[in-house]
């Protein structure tokens, strides 16, 4: 199973460990991919246009400068570096030993500067969302997905799916994943949407079941203790969506 991460907009403000290693990273295949990124990530942050195509306020200026330094910069673990409502629910340091190995294995996190990380690559922080449009590549979300389709499309079975929509642009893992939304009363939610994903990931970890279909994952899920409903069987590449009431 894989459990599908969006990152976090709030990020662990200095890292402590050595410098970037791309060779280090998961998903060695992606490395040329990062390399391009970054390069042009840098490039970006050491002219005028930075504040403007990274969308930042006055009061985020640093974040220039940070980009500007990534590849001398202190680095930590993905696990570290994403303190989100997302990541703060699911509580990676606080995972027993057991939920802590299948975390390992199973999360992927998805990240507009490094397309894929695994929770233990240490990367330094950085801003950069998907939804940008960095020159002279274009919207990230395209151009992640050239690369990671064909390493996604590699794993096999059942894939969680908790992005947002910004970053589900870059792969589309069709009707072997199940996209999780949010519901209370009826309708959807977005203000506590990434608090229960966050919830859901945790329960799965820390659970000893291993759904291999859609079917088996309701079952899992319910006998967790969530009230969940699975909708009508999807076709191409969509994914089946799953309906969390909270």
């Amino acid at each position: 199973m894989l459990i599908l991460l969006p990152p976090s907009e709030g990020k662990a403000e200095l890292g402590e460990g050595p410098a970037l290693k791309l060779s280090r990273l998961g998903f060695p295949s992606l490395n040329a991919s990062r390399e391009t990124v970054l390069d042009a990530l840098v490039a970006l942050c050491e002219g005028p246009e930075a504040q403007t195509v990274l969308g930042l306020s006055p009061g985020q200026l640093g974040e220039i400068d940070k980009n500007r330094n990534l590849r001398a910069a202190p680095t930590l673990t993905a696990a570290e570096l994403y303190t989100g409502v997302l990541y703060d629910n699911l509580g990676l340091a606080s995972l027993s030993p057991e939920a802590a190995e299948r975390a390992a294995r199973s999360l992927v996190i998805f990240s507009g500067l490094w397309g894929l990380l695994r929770i233990g690559d240490r990367v330094p922080p950085y801003r950069l969302s998907m939804g940008v449009r960095l020159p002279p590549l274009g919207g990230l979300g395209a151009y992640w997905r050239r690369s990671v389709t064909p390493v996604l499309d590699a794993e096999s079975g059942l894939v969680v799916d908790l992005r947002s929509s910004t970053y589900a642009a870059a792969w589309q893992p069709g009707g072997r994943a199940v996209a999780v939304r949010v519901l209370k009363d009826g309708r959807v939610v977005s203000h506590m949407a990434k608090a229960t994903r966050g919830v859901i990931a945790r329960s799965l970890l820390e659970g000893d079941g291993d759904p291999q279909t859609p079917e088996e994952l309701v079952k899992v899920l319910d006998d967790l203790g969530h009230a969940v409903a699975l909708g009508e069987a999807p076709g191409g590449r969509r994914p089946w969506t799953l309906d969390v009431t909270v």
